[in-house]
C-alpha cells in the first residue's frame, strides 16, 4: 500500500513538472488570440528586448469564395505609442498589452510584405521581421497589421506576441551589439576660404541595427587656431535629435566663420556623440574625427630666432591687450590698450611704426580711431624690451554682436634688416545693447471693484540687434494683486505679447498708477535692471451682491407694455447701480481726506498747547 501511494504521488510530481515545462507563451491562447479573417499562427511568436524577432503566420483564404489580387501584409503605422513609459508599467510575469506598439520604428518597418494572388480555397506563407524595443516590460503584446487585398485595405488583423526581456546575448550566444555612429559617409571633404563663411553638413549614420534615442551631437572646440580653424561665435555648437534608428542617417548642419590668423591645410575636427539605447537609458558616449579644409594664407616656415638666415631681423608680438571698459558695446568709445614686445633675443628695432587696420564689413571700416589716425611711431625697442600703445576708437552701431579683427601693421628698422614689414592680429568682441519699446497698453475694464479682474494686454517690441531670453514681466500696486506673466524670447526685430489678468485687492487710495516692471536675460543667463512702465487702473470698494434693485419696482404680466417708470425699469438700474458705486468711491476718498484734515489738526492743536 506504501508503494503504490509512493506511485501515485511520483505520478503527480511528473504532470507538475511537464507542466512547469511549458512555455508561459503557449498559454497565450487565455489572453485571446483575435479570430483574423485572412492571418493565423500555429504557435505564439516569441521574441526578446533589443531583438531581432519573426512573426510566421498563414494567409488563409481557404472559405473565401473568390480569388484575391495584389495581397500584401504590414504592421499598422496607426498603432505606434511613442508615450510608453516602461518606468510607469512595472514588470510582472505575465502582460498583455494592446495598446503599445512593441518594435522599434525604423524607415523601413511598415513596407508592406507582398504575397500576390491568393486563389479560393489556397492558404499562403508569409512573415514579418522587426526588432524589439529595449524599454517595454516583460509580456503579451498585440500587433495590428493590415491586410491589403484587391487594391484596398481590407482588414486590420491582429496577432499576440510574447516578449521576454534580454540577457545581453542573442541565442547563439554572440553579443547582441552595441550602437556605433559613422561621421562623414559618402561625403567630400568640407572646403571653404577666408573671408567666406563656410556652410556645410556632416553626414551622421547609426551602423547599428540599434535604435539611439536623445541624441546630442557635441563638436570640440579649441582657442587655438592651428588646431580649429573657425572664430567661436555661439554659445551652444551642439545639435539635437530625438531618436536616430538602427541604419538611418541624419545630417548636421554648421555655419562657421573661417578665422582670419588660420593656415591653409586640412583640420581635424573631434565629435562627441551622447546618446541612450532606450528612452529611459543611461547616456552613452561616443568619438569620431571629422575633417574640413580652409583655404587662407600660407602656413609661415619657421624662421626669425630659430632660422641663422633671419637672426639680424627683429620680431615684435602683440604682448597682451585689453580694453576700457572691458566690455565694447556698438556705438561706443573705448580705449584700446596693446603691449607691444620684441620678442627677438638679441636684435633691436627703430624706427617702428605700428598702423592699425580694422576688418570691414560690407566695405566699411567696423573700429574707427577718435583722433582719424591709425598710425603710431615708436623710436625703438632693445630685445626683450616691451611698450604700450593706447588708442581711443569707437565700434559702429550697426555691427551685428560677434568679434571682429584689428590687425596691426608693422615697419620697421634692424641692424641688418631696414624696412622690414610684419602684422599680427588681435581680436574683439563687439555687443550690441538690448533694446526694447511698449505697445499701447489695453485695460479692460480701466476700473473694478475688490475681488474683480482686469484684462491687461500689450506687446513688447525687440528693436535692437541681439536676442532678448526669458522676458518677464510683473504687475505691482497697493492696490492689486502682485502677478507675472512670462513672454519667453523675442527675436531682433520681433514682438512678444503680454496678456494678464490682475485682480483688485483693496481700493484705490492714490492716483492708481501700476508699475509694470520689464526683465529679459542675455545669453549667459544674466537677468536685466528692471525696465519701468506705468498703466493707471482704479479699484473701488466691493458691490454688495445681495442688493436687489428690482425688490421694490414692482412686476407686471410677461404680455403687459409697462408704463411710466417700470418701461424705463430696464435703463434705470443700471444706471442707479453706476451713480451708487461712484458716489460710494467719493465717500470712502472724503471720509478718508476728513480724516487727514482733522489729525493735522489735533496735531497742531497739541503742539500749540506745549508752547
Amino acid at each position: 500500500m506504501k508503494k503504490r501511494g509512493n506511485r501515485v504521488l511520483a505520478g503527480l510530481l511528473a504532470v507538475l513538472v511537464v507542466l512547469g515545462a511549458v512555455p508561459l507563451q503557449s498559454m497565450g491562447a487565455q489572453y485571446g488570440i483575435q479570430k483574423n479573417k485572412y492571418l493565423d499562427v500555429k504557435k505564439t511568436p516569441t521574441g526578446k528586448t533589443g531583438q531581432n524577432m519573426t512573426i510566421s503566420m498563414i494567409f488563409d483564404n481557404s472559405k473565401g469564395s473568390e480569388d484575391l489580387q495584389g495581397v500584401s501584409v504590414r504592421f499598422d503605422d496607426s498603432a505606434v505609442d511613442s508615450e510608453y513609459d516602461a518606468a510607469e508599467d512595472p514588470d510582472e510575469d505575465t502582460r498583455y498589452n494592446g495598446s503599445v506598439f512593441p518594435f522599434e520604428i525604423t524607415s523601413s518597418i511598415f513596407d508592406a510584405k507582398v504575397i500576390g494572388s491568393v486563389k479560393a480555397g489556397a492558404t499562403k506563407t508569409v512573415s514579418l521581421s522587426a526588432r524589439v524595443r529595449r524599454d517595454i516590460a516583460e509580456g503579451y503584446y498585440s500587433v495590428p497589421i493590415i491586410v491589403k487585398a484587391n487594391g484596398s485595405d481590407a482588414t486590420t488583423d491582429h496577432i499576440n506576441v510574447w516578449i521576454t526581456k534580454s540577457s545581453g546575448t542573442t541565442e547563439s550566444g554572440d553579443d547582441d551589439g552595441s550602437i556605433r555612429f559613422e561621421l562623414g559617409e559618402n561625403q567630400s571633404t568640407p572646403s571653404g576660404q577666408y573671408p567666406d563663411v563656410m556652410n556645410f553638413t556632416v553626414n551622421l549614420r547609426n551602423a547599428s541595427n540599434i535604435t539611439a534615442f536623445d541624441v546630442n551631437v557635441r563638436m570640440g572646440l579649441s582657442e587655438d587656431s592651428t588646431k580649429f580653424p573657425f572664430n567661436i561665435n555661439d554659445g551652444n555648437y551642439v545639435r539635437h535629435f530625438d531618436r536616430v534608428g538602427g541604419g538611418e542617417s541624419q545630417e548636421v548642419s554648421y555655419s562657421m566663420a573661417i578665422r582670419k590668423e588660420s593656415y591653409t591645410g586640412y583640420y581635424p575636427i573631434t565629435f562627441t556623440i551622447e546618446y541612450r539605447d532606450s528612452t529611459e537609458g543611461d547616456i552613452q558616449k561616443a568619438e569620431s574625427i571629422f575633417y574640413v579644409h580652409v583655404q587662407n594664407k600660407d602656413k609661415e616656415e619657421e624662421t626669425g630666432e630659430f632660422n641663422a638666415n633671419d637672426r639680424t631681423k627683429a620680431r615684435l608680438i602683440v604682448d597682451g591687450f585689453q580694453t576700457i571698459p572691458e566690455v565694447v558695446y556698438a556705438g561706443d568709445d573705448f580705449d584700446l590698450i596693446l603691449r607691444m614686445k620684441n620678442a627677438s633675443e638679441n636684435v633691436a628695432a627703430s624706427n617702428i611704426l605700428f598702423t592699425l587696420e580694422s576688418e570691414k564689413v560690407t566695405d566699411s571700416a567696423v573700429f574707427t580711431t577718435d583722433s582719424g589716425s591709425s598710425s603710431i611711431v615708436v623710436n625703438s625697442l632693445a630685445a626683450g624690451q616691451s611698450t604700450e600703445l593706447k588708442i581711443r576708437m569707437k565700434a559702429g552701431a550697426w555691427v551685428d554682436q560677434r568679434t571682429y579683427a584689428i590687425t596691426i601693421n608693422e615697419k620697421y628698422d634692424s641692424p641688418e634688416f631696414k624696412n622690414a614689414e610684419e602684422k599680427v592680429t588681435v581680436d574683439i568682441p563687439v555687443k550690441q545693447m538690448a533694446r526694447l519699446n511698449t505697445g499701447t497698453i489695453d485695460i479692460m475694464p480701466d476700473s473694478i471693484s475688490v475681488g474683480a479682474e482686469s484684462n491687461v494686454m500689450f506687446q513688447i517690441n525687440n528693436t535692437g540687434k541681439v536676442l532678448l531670453y526669458n522676458v518677464m514681466v510683473t504687475f505691482l500696486g497697493d492696490s492689486v494683486q502682485k502677478t507675472d506673466a512670462y513672454v519667453g524670447n523675442i527675436k531682433p526685430g520681433d514682438s512678444g505679447s503680454v496678456d494678464a489678468m490682475l485682480s483688485g485687492i483693496a481700493p484705490t487710495a492714490d492716483d492708481g498708477k501700476i508699475k509694470i516692471m520689464i526683465t529679459y536675460e542675455d545669453e549667459n543667463g544674466v537677468v536685466s535692471d528692471p525696465i519701468e512702465k506705468e498703466m493707471t487702473l482704479m479699484v473701488t470698494e466691493a458691490v454688495d451682491q445681495d442688493f436687489d434693485m428690482s425688490d421694490d419696482m414692482g412686476t407686471f404680466p410677461a404680455d403687459a407694455e409697462p408704463t411710466g417708470i417700470k418701461k424705463y425699469q430696464k435703463f434705470i438700474i443700471p444706471a442707479v447701480i453706476v451713480v451708487l458705486v461712484a458716489g460710494t468711491a467719493a465717500g470712502i476718498i472724503l471720509v478718508k481726506r476728513r480724516k487727514k484734515k482733522k489729525a493735522a489738526e489735533e496735531e497742531e492743536e497739541e503742539i500749540d498747547d506745549e508752547i
